[in-house]
C-alpha cells in the first residue's frame, strides 16, 4: 500500500466510529414513554399535565363545540349519495332477503318450499284472468 492509501483508510476507519458513536447516541435509543394520552381541551380549560412516563397531547377547540358532534362527521360531502329513510332502509333488505325467506318457493332457506302453492295459485289466476280477457275480445 502505498502512504496516501494509508491514510485514506484511517478515515475511512475514523468515520465509521464516528458514526457507530452517533447511533449510539441517538434519539432512537432514547427512552420511550409507556403512555401517550391525546386529549380534547375547550375554552380556557388547562391541559393535564402527564405523569412521569407518560406524554399527554392536547388539541384545543372552541368552546362552543365542546356539546356537540365533532365537525368532520356532521358536514355531509357534496358526492355523497343522499340519505334514505329507514322505512326504505328495510324494504331494501327485505327485498334483497326475499329469496331465502319463508313463502318464497326456492330452494334456497328453510322455509323456501312454503311459498310454492301460492305462487302456482297466482299463476293459474294469472292465467284465468288472461283467458278471460281474450275471450272478452271475441266478437
Amino acid at each position: 500500500m502505498k502512504r496516501g492509501d494509508m491514510s485514506v483508510v484511517k478515515v475511512k476507519g475514523l468515520l465509521c466510529a464516528a458514526l457507530l458513536a452517533l447511533v449510539y447516541v441517538s434519539p432512537a435509543h432514547a427512552e420511550v414513554p409507556d403512555r401517550i394520552t391525546n386529549v380534547t381541551v375547550y375554552g380556557n380549560e388547562p391541559c393535564p399535565s402527564g405523569d412521569g412516563d407518560e406524554i399527554v397531547v392536547c388539541a384545543r377547540e372552541p368552546e362552543g363545540e365542546q356539546y356537540r358532534i365533532p365537525k368532520r362527521l356532521r358536514e355531509t360531502k357534496k358526492n355523497d349519495p343522499p340519505s334514505q329513510s329507514w322505512a326504505a332502509r328495510v324494504r331494501t333488505l327485505d327485498e334483497a332477503s326475499r329469496p331465502s325467506m319463508p313463502n318464497s318457493c326456492s330452494a334456497v332457506g328453510s322455509g323456501g318450499q312454503t311459498g310454492c302453492t301460492a305462487a302456482l295459485l297466482q299463476q293459474w289466476f294469472a292465467a284465468r284472468q288472461a283467458a278471460k280477457a281474450r275471450a272478452a275480445d271475441i266478437p
